[in-house]
């Protein structure tokens, strides 16, 4: 069964959401999300965008929906 987050490339960081992606497998550039660490970013999807550093808030989050963390 997939984890109810996807993983996003937004203003500078890679973010998780569990908003619904409006087509794809992709947020189209300029979507605006709200993250799991509570923030509302706009969607990049560019090639580097990919490759930014994940959020450390997002990742503990999406860490624990996953069950890999049980903190």
């Amino acid at each position: 069964m997939p984890h109810p987050f996807h993983w996003v490339p937004a203003e500078g960081a890679r973010h998780a959401t569990c908003d619904v992606r409006p087509c794809g497998c992709r947020f189209p550039v300029g979507t605006r999300v709200t993250t799991l660490c509570g923030a509302q970013v706009v969607a990049d999807d560019g090639d580097l965008a990919w490759l930014w550093g994940t959020c450390p808030a997002c990742n503990a989050v999406a860490r624990r929906l996953a069950g890999v963390d049980r903190a």
